[in-house]
């Protein structure tokens, strides 16, 4: 089971890495825009050599830059958690300490998956049609590397499973306690 672990916490620690990485740079997306080159991060947009903050607030860049934010939040408990399980100390007692690390890269994963949703969605809708000339960029695609990476981080199909329905569990107890009649 511990190499199942290492294996994991590896995986976690390269996807937290990329997930910062990827929330802090600036290549989302490359265009031309009047024959010049630009580009833009979900923080900064930069035309030719000369970057400029996204002082807009636009819903779709808030929210993707919210869940990468919490998307890496996650993945670093989760790493904590990790440690923690190899540690012989008894931290936690009544919750399993791999479970616990492997629902929060569930998460982790969870929320990137709704970042890149998010501005996939509305960067093809709008801002493929506004710029003729463009493409996602490197730092978009190390978001989905990471992805992938805080995927394949919960360690075995057991914990993948568990953490499926510990999810679908607090899913339906967050939407049950927001419901509203409507009469």
């Amino acid at each position: 089971m511990y190499s199942f672990m290492g294996g994991g916490l590896f995986c976690a620690w390269v996807g937290t890495v990329l997930l910062v990485v990827a929330t802090a740079t600036d290549h989302w997306m490359q265009y031309r825009l009047s024959g010049a080159f630009a580009h833009q991060g979900l923080w900064r947009y930069c035309l030719g050599h000369k970057c400029y903050l996204q002082t807009e607030s636009i819903a779709y860049w808030n929210a993707t830059r919210a869940f990468m934010i919490l998307s890496t939040l996650c993945a670093t408990l989760g790493i904590i958690m990790g440690v923690l399980a190899f540690a012989q100390q008894s931290t936690f007692t009544r919750l399993s300490r791999p479970l616990s690390a492997a629902i929060m890269f569930s998460v982790s994963a969870l929320f990137v998956l709704l970042a890149l949703a998010v501005y996939t969605g509305v960067t093809i809708s709008f801002l493929g049609r506004r710029f003729g000339d463009w493409r996602f960029s490197w730092s978009y695609i190390l978001g989905w590397v990471a992805l992938l990476l805080t995927f394949l981080s919960v360690a075995n199909p057991e914990e993948l499973a568990q953490c499926i329905i510990v999810i679908q569990v607090l899913f339906r107890v967050i939407f049950q306690s927001t419901e509203v009649e409507i009469s």
